[in-house]
Parts: structure tokens; sequence; C-alpha cells
């Protein structure tokens, strides 16, 4: 007679909970090792040779042209200004396009120029029909720029003054055709300290570097707040109107540029440059609502499945815990046993460490670690927004299922 005593109702139970307590433990343990190695072989340190302040030497010190699309920035457009008209590079100009902001984007612009002629301010027009907002005045900025080199960066940015010699010099000595950084993020209030980060490293963590800097693979990525071009190769290439309907137009761009054979690499370059991305709950819900289910490649079942992954794999033990705690120490329960519970903290503190560990990286502080419940809760919540489709208003458009109507 066949034994069957393991399917019993209490071994099954003990089965599946083994079974869902060690992979979460080996996932979190391994995810921690991760966290720590994540980026090191591909790290940009700071250049110690500090640029003349000018140079007839345009092998060297070649003429780039920093190319910024604006539209409803006035909160961050001045310092993005004052921060790369301090860059040590000697050749440089600035152009801006003010897609047709519907604030003081153009006027905080050109004080924080104060006259400065290296900036050129250029009026945005509706886009051509089935272009997107941003890859449009992208292009727009390329075709008045006059640099060997075009450096696209968001308006929120905030360079280092070393930022674009160091960019240069990889480009230059490896000869890519498009190089991208990593930053480090600008968090001031609570939901900015909670959210971002974990978000963020959510995407770098699911990056290989290897596959994505070697020209063998067709993995490509691209941090669209720092993109560094090659004129020469984004004129062949034609820019961005190989990408001009697409949201995500910076990953879409690295990989085109690799199935055309050219060379794209992004490297973690933490000091050079830092970027506040949104200023409340209400733009961080909304701002990774539009952006988060293209970037998972527009696949519902992926974006179910991840909040569903989200749910059981960091938010549950959380629940788990405090439930047996209160069921041992207050309702007085027999069950679970010690042991269990001490199982259940020990995932929950690899997750903590986890969280711990990137703020340690980013030099920020981690006392935000112990509300991390929840961040989980909240990105799930966007999550099953972003792929349900939800509409979302951003800088005075609409988007629906990641477009822009």
């Amino acid at each position: 007679m066949i034994q069957t005593d393991w399917l019993d109702i209490p071994h099954l139970s003990l089965f599946l909970a083994l079974g869902y307590f060690g992979i979460l433990t080996l996932a979190w343990f391994f995810m921690l090792l991760g966290i720590r190695s994540w980026g090191k072989h591909w790290l940009v340190e700071e250049p110690h040779e500090i640029p003349p302040q000018k140079s007839d030497n345009f092998h060297k010190y070649p003429w780039v042209s920093v190319c910024i699309p604006a539209r409803n920035e006035e909160d961050n457009i001045g310092n993005c200004i004052q921060a790369i008209l301090g860059s040590n590079w000697p050749n440089l100009e600035v152009v801006l396009v003010d897609d047709r902001s519907e604030d003081r984007t153009r006027e905080v612009a050109e004080l924080a120029a104060a006259g400065d002629q290296r900036l050129r301010i250029i009026d945005g027009v509706e886009p051509h029909r089935s272009w997107a907002g941003k890859p449009w005045a992208c292009y727009r900025a390329a075709k008045e720029a006059q640099g060997a080199f075009l450096l696209f960066v968001d308006a929120d940015v905030q360079i280092h003054p070393q930022c674009i010699a160091a960019m240069v010099a990889i480009a230059q000595t490896r000869n890519l055709t498009l190089l991208s950084f990593f930053g480090t993020w600008k968090v001031i209030g609570f939901w900015e300290r909670l959210l971002i980060p974990p978000i963020g490293w959510l995407i770098r963590g699911s990056i290989d570097l290897e596959r994505v800097n070697n020209l063998s693979y067709i993995d490509a990525f691209a941090n669209g707040q720092m993109i560094l071009f090659r004129r020469s190769d984004y004129v062949s290439l034609d820019g961005h109107s190989i990408v001009k309907s697409e949201v995500l137009e910076d990953v879409k761009l690295a990989q085109r540029v690799k199935q055309l054979g050219k060379s794209a690499e992004i490297r973690p370059a933490p000091w050079s440059f830092q970027v506040r991305l949104y200023r409340s709950l209400s733009e961080i819900i909304n701002g990774y609502t539009k952006n988060m289910y293209e970037g998972l490649g527009r696949n519902a079942i992926l974006g179910f499945g991840a909040a569903i992954f989200l749910f059981f794999g960091s938010l549950f033990p959380y629940i788990i815990l405090l439930v047996s705690l209160y069921g041992r120490l207050i309702g007085g329960w027999s069950v679970p046993s010690v042991i269990w519970i001490c199982w259940c903290l020990l995932i929950v503190l690899l997750q903590t460490g986890f969280r711990v560990e990137i703020e340690r990286k980013d030099n920020r502080p981690s006392w935000i670690s112990l509300y991390q419940p929840i961040a989980n809760t909240i990105m799930i919540w966007i999550l099953l927004r972003s792929t349900m489709k939800v509409k979302v208003k951003w800088k005075g458009r609409e988007f629906v299922d990641g477009k822009a109507q």
C-alpha cells in the first residue's frame, strides 16, 4: 500500500511553509550580497585632472552641446542651468527647448544664466504626428546644437563640475556611440526618501551591466536623465526619430543603437549628478504610474505577476510576523512556534538590511528602512495602477497606458 501521510493537511502545510520561508531566506540573502557588489566593475571615479577654463585643443576637449528638454520646470531649471554653466568643461553650450511651458520655466532659466551667452533657449512647438513630447524636444535641441558630443540632460538634474569631463573621457577611450550614467537621487521629503530609492534600485538591480555593456549581447539600457551621444553617430541614426513615439525613449534608444551594431554603455557614477524626480506622494504615484507598465514591456501578465511577487516576497512576511506576535503575546495562541517566528523575523531583518544597504550606497541615513512595509504597499499599488492603464495627468498632459493622449 502506498504511503500518503505526507499529503495530510498538517504535513502539506509544513512542506509549503518550509518551501516558502526557505526560498525567501535565500532570495533576500543573495539580494543583500548582490546589492553590495552591484556595479563595482563599472563604477566611475571622479576625475582628478581639472580641465582648463579655455582650450583650443578640440581633440582633447571637444565641443559639447548640453541639450535640455523642459516643460513646466520652473522649480528645477534654475539649479540645472547653474550647475551646467558651472561645469569645468571649457568648450560647451547649453540648448534649452522650452516645450510650451505654462509656468515661468523660460524666465527662471534666463535668470539662472545671468547673461551667459552659452545658453540658448528654443521655443517649443507642437510635436509632429506620432511623436511623444520628450523625444520631439530632444530632437529639436539636437538640430540646433553644434557640438561634437550631445549631452541630453533632464531639467531636474544637477550635474557635478567634473561630470562632462568623465563622460567625454570614457566615450573617447572606449569609442562609444552612447554613454549613460546612473547618478544619485536628491530626496528631501518623507515620501521621496521612502519610495524613490527602492523603486530606483528595483530597476537598477534588474540590469546585468556585464551584458548591457557588451556588444555581443542584445541587452541594452540607458538612463534618460544623463545620455551622451557622439554627434556623428546621432546624425547617422537620425537620433530620437528612431524612438519618436516612445515614453521610455532612453531604454529604446540604447536598444536601437546596439541593434544597429553600435556600442552603448551605462555606468554607475553616484558623484556625477543629483536628480530630484518628484516632490510629493501624488507626484511619485502619478510619475511611476506613467512609466512602470511601459518599463515592463507593456506586459500585463508581468505587471500583475510583479505585484503578486512583491506582496508575497516582501510585504507578506511583515504581516505574518505582526499577526504571529499579536497572537502569541496578546491573543494567547500556542501557535506558531517560536522557531517559526524567529525565522520570519530573520527574513524581515534581511529585507531591512537590504534597504539599509541601499541607503548606505547613496550616503543617506538608514532610519527610513523601518518604514519599508509602507513602501512595499505603495509600490504594489503603483504597479497595479500602471498595469490597469489608469489615466494620469503629468506636466499638463494626460497619459493612459504609458502613452500621451
